[in-house]
């Protein structure tokens, strides 16, 4: 197993090499132009201020209508660094609140999307895979992709939030 500083040492390299700053900066920017995207395309939901940045495991920012937030849920969307890929999460506001919604999904016969088989560790309730393999040499075709996908699952949370 490598030590700290010896991962520092070949972390040092990496920077060196400038690939992977203009990987990040690229895909800092992106998420940041999708999230504004969103927040004009859909004036009514509440997106929030910041991005998370993350310690190069995620990245996301939320989404969220009026009727999600109202149980006090929110909707994530995702960027998963190690898979190089987008994901929608339903999440709580605090941990009381994820344990509540997570009981009440994983207890039902639903299963529309993925709910973990734990809470312990984790930040989500519902878990949907956006988009697996983004080609980052068609943005436009992400942030639809994006778009369309959140929007369904947004509707299917929602719907089952109503009958449950």
């Amino acid at each position: 197993m490598e030590t700290f500083s010896e991962c520092m040492i070949e972390y040092k390299k990496q920077m060196e090499k400038g690939t992977i700053i203009k990987a990040y900066q690229g895909l800092m920017e992106y998420i940041m132009e999708l999230k504004t995207e969103l927040k004009n395309r859909y004036p009514e939901y509440f997106v929030s201020g910041s991005i998370y940045y993350g310690y190069m495991d995620m990245t996301y920012f939320s989404f969220t209508p009026k009727s999600i937030i109202d149980k006090q849920l929110k909707i994530a969307i995702v960027f998963i660094h190690e898979k190089l890929r987008f994901e929608v999460w339903l999440a709580g506001y605090n941990r009381k609140v994820q344990a509540q919604y997570w009981k009440l999904f994983s207890e039902s016969e639903w299963n529309k999307y993925s709910i973990p088989h734990t809470i312990k560790g984790t930040d989500s309730i519902v878990e949907h895979i956006l988009v697996d393999k983004p080609d980052f040499n068609d943005l436009n075709r992400i942030t639809d992709q994006i778009q369309r996908g959140v929007m369904g699952f947004i509707k299917d949370i929602d719907g089952f939030l109503s009958e449950h």
